[in-house]
């Protein structure tokens, strides 16, 4: 959680702050670099750049949070307290808050090229990362007791193994474990490291076996849920991503651009650069207003908006979600890709969930919107659709007249409709995957990947 909340500066005045600004080239750099990447001793240097990085403003992050609670008290800054670059008072203490947010913002930023770089060394094979990912967020690095050892093990894979090991806490998405290694034979082996070998958490070696079963041999995923399991679906993976570009030339010109894309949805990408460069702001938002809802219309997506749309959103979600795709391996330029993970462009993809729902139908598909009316952010785990499927091959008869038959029902929480909205799957792809989970045989709770990821992510 931040460590103030948005009263004490705005977004504008997050993204002119000069340390903000000045991670832009920085991210575009290490993106570049991290695609260039092709052997362990490639992956070594890059991991210690990422990580020398990350542990800078995970330190000035600590001592600003140091200075804020010691200004708070009516002390001074102690000696150790960077300077604050906002131009701020520094015996206030919403100075130090703001330095604070900006150093945790840029450490999610960081580690989102690390998550980037974790979904590269997995060869883009979503499965590993949803098993690692099922626990608590990482903290911290500096400070972390026991991060040395970990840094030591992943030198001493390299150096006297020539083997890559990547360090978990240079991510968000990895949270099973502490390293992971490759080697030229094996599966990744993920290890839990310890000062003391002897104080290992049973616990956690646990989830690590689990996540391993669960990719390897279709073990349950770590947790309690037994139900819960990785599904391939046997269907290549096929997006409108390709929109996103031409989306963004056309934000870089106009300030905002919405346009309509199949599967009841709308794509709209704003640049703020572009933006303030032609002046438009609120108050001026009218022409910006009538090409989003003229697409909207066009979408068939208009009616009843407020109580029957949801959307997903890139804006402020860089390193949040551990399912999301980091925006480094969408395929687009390097310096595009930062813009995103910093929110100076951003987009936006909005659906009816009624629609939605129609389309399936129309695609054969028994599927029902039953999300209640109403504007609340999605929540984590929320059951947005039901899709029922009766086998009618093993109907019986009954007395009186009635016919039972098999059935199942499919519940898509928001993480799968996040997934249709911010990878703009199409929605054959969508509809067939859909269709594939209703048809296997104890389903339980599937997670679902595509085949063909690697394809698809850069």
């Amino acid at each position: 959680m931040s460590l103030l909340d948005a009263a004490h500066y705005t977004a504008e005045e997050m993204l002119m702050h000069p340390r903000h600004i000045a991670t832009q080239p920085v991210l575009a750099r290490l993106i570049q670099q991290l695609r260039s990447i092709g052997s362990a001793a490639d992956g070594h240097e890059f991991q210690q750049d990422l990580l020398n990085r990350v542990i800078a403003v995970d330190k000035d992050r600590y001592e600003c949070k140091r200075a804020a609670e010691r200004v708070k008290k009516g002390k001074a800054p102690h000696p150790d307290a960077p300077e604050p670059q906002s131009g701020r008072d520094p015996a206030d203490e919403a100075t130090w808050r703001f330095e604070h947010d900006v150093c945790e913002r840029i450490s999610r930023q960081l580690r989102s090229v690390g998550d980037a770089f974790a979904w590269k060394a997995f060869g883009f094979h979503r499965p590993f990362v949803l098993a690692l990912s099922r626990n608590d967020s990482p903290g911290p690095i500096h400070g972390k007791a026991g991060f040395e050892a970990e840094r030591d093990r992943a030198d001493r894979a390299f150096k006297e193994d020539g083997h890559f090991a990547l360090l978990h806490d240079l991510t968000n998405c990895l949270r099973i474990g502490d390293i992971t290694i490759w080697d030229e034979i094996n599966p990744p082996r993920t290890e839990e490291i310890k000062t003391n070998p002897r104080n290992r958490r049973s616990a956690q070696i646990r989830r690590i076996n689990q996540a391993r079963a669960a990719v390897l041999d279709g073990a349950p995923l770590p947790g309690d849920n037994l139900a819960e399991r990785l599904h391939e679906l046997d269907i290549p993976l096929r997006t409108h991503l390709d929109l996103l570009q031409s989306a963004s030339e056309h934000a870089a010109e106009h300030g905002v651009h919405a346009t309509p894309i199949p599967g009841a949805r709308v794509l709209t990408f704003v640049d703020q650069s572009a933006c303030s460069r032609l002046g438009l702001t609120d108050a001026d938002s009218d022409p910006i207003a009538q090409r989003f809802h003229a697409a909207l219309h066009s979408a068939g997506i208009a009616y009843d908006r407020l109580n029957s749309n949801v959307h997903a959103t890139s804006i402020d979600s860089t390193a949040r979600d551990p399912k999301r795709v980091p925006w480094a391996n969408y395929r687009l330029d390097p310096g595009l890709c930062a813009r995103l993970i910093g929110d100076y462009v951003s987009f936006t993809v909005e659906t009816s969930g009624p629609v939605l729902t129609e389309l399936l139908q129309v695609a054969g598909l028994d599927a029902r919107w039953v999300r209640s009316p109403g504007t609340t952010t999605l929540q984590g785990g929320e059951v947005v659709m039901e899709i029922h499927h009766q086998d009618e091959l093993t109907a019986r008869f009954l007395p009186g007249g009635l016919k039972m038959t098999q059935g199942v029902t499919l519940q898509a929480t928001r993480s799968e409709l996040d997934r249709y909205l911010i990878e703009l799957l199409k929605p054959g792809t969508w509809a067939a995957g859909i269709r594939h989970l209703l048809r296997a045989q104890e389903l339980g709770k599937p997670w679902p990947h595509y085949r063909d990821e690697h394809e698809v992510w850069v």
